[in-house]
């Protein structure tokens, strides 16, 4: 029986590079750097920018390519710690105080230090992190934390202690420290400001959207049965919707939704009615669909036509 290697940690930037690469993940130089020294130093990296830029995919892309178990803490407004880091199995607790006092054999001191032990502990993401628990030999797993912003500052104050000493306290029980820290990805949409004692702790990188040849690149990738004219109008059509003065800009995940719409319309090329009817898959917000369409979809529409014919 051969047991499969153990995927190592890239050894430079270029590696790291490759590595992105090999998952299909398209991203600047910078952002491999940004991966490259959290991953050899051991640090959280923060990855902030708007939504659908793709920061979520990369703590995926990590888990996949070194073979890690990937656990996912998914923020939102009053997480608190039962749901994110543990919490005590209150049924299974209650059952066997009934055992012990219809048996008669535990004092209520040792009752208490039983129940309160690890087998009745419900382990949530930041606690499964820090013990592991991934596949064999494959090493800590990827903790992600997605969408910090949607939490509240006590929350944050609590993850200081994660993030400094990759370790959790419990007071029942005693401080819980990982063998072998995690790998940390925390992202944030930047819906609010995230205390400035947590970036301290990581690594910060600023997602932003992608210029046009990127953005080709990640449609080639992504939707790779659109027709290369029809991907080179939907980059320039969606560059230039992020120029204007939007409520909510269509991200990259956007983009690829249309794109793959649009192929399945068996659209060769953009025509403004398409825009018009299929504007939905781009906007998600009613203001800014009703804006675009009509007048304004079919200007935008003609400027793209009148670019690409120029090249």
């Amino acid at each position: 029986m051969t047991t499969q290697a153990k995927p190592v940690l890239p050894a430079s930037i270029d590696d790291t590079l490759k590595l992105l690469t090999s998952a299909d993940y398209v991203g600047e130089r910078s952002l491999a750097t940004g991966v490259f020294l959290a991953l050899r130093m051991g640090r959280p990296l923060f990855l902030e920018g708007e939504a659908g830029v793709g920061k979520t995919e990369i703590a995926k892309v990590l888990a996949k390519t070194l073979n890690r178990k990937l656990v996912r803490l998914q923020c939102y407004e009053g997480l608190d710690i039962a749901s994110a880091v543990y919490e005590w199995n209150y049924a299974r607790q209650m059952i066997e105080i009934r055992l012990a006092e219809v048996e008669g054999v535990k004092s209520r001191e040792g009752l208490g230090q039983d129940i309160f032990s690890e087998k009745f502990l419900i382990r949530r993401p930041i606690l499964q992190a820090l013990e592991g628990g991934g596949p064999m030999d494959a090493g800590p797993p990827v903790l992600l934390i997605d969408e910090l912003d949607r939490t509240d500052e006590p929350f944050e104050a609590y993850l200081l202690e994660v993030l400094s000493d990759f370790q959790v306290t419990i007071p029942e029980i005693g401080t819980m420290k990982a063998g072998e820290p995690p790998i940390v990805i925390i992202t944030s949409n930047r819906t609010r400001e995230i205390h400035d004692a947590i970036k301290r702790r990581c690594f910060y990188h600023w997602v932003d959207y992608p210029s046009a040849v990127r953005e080709l690149e990640i449609l080639h990738l992504k939707a790779p049965g659109a027709p290369e004219r029809l991907s080179r109008e939907v980059v320039a059509f969606v560059q230039r919707l992020r120029k204007l003065d939007l409520f909510k800009l269509p991200g990259v995940a956007e983009t690829i939704d249309w794109s793959q719409a649009l192929v399945a319309l068996d659209k060769m090329s953009l025509d403004a009615q398409t825009v018009n009817e299929t504007l939905g898959t781009l906007l998600k917000y009613q203001d800014d669909i009703a804006r675009i369409q009509g007048s304004e979809a079919e200007r935008l529409l003609a400027e793209v036509k009148a670019e690409l014919a120029i090249r």
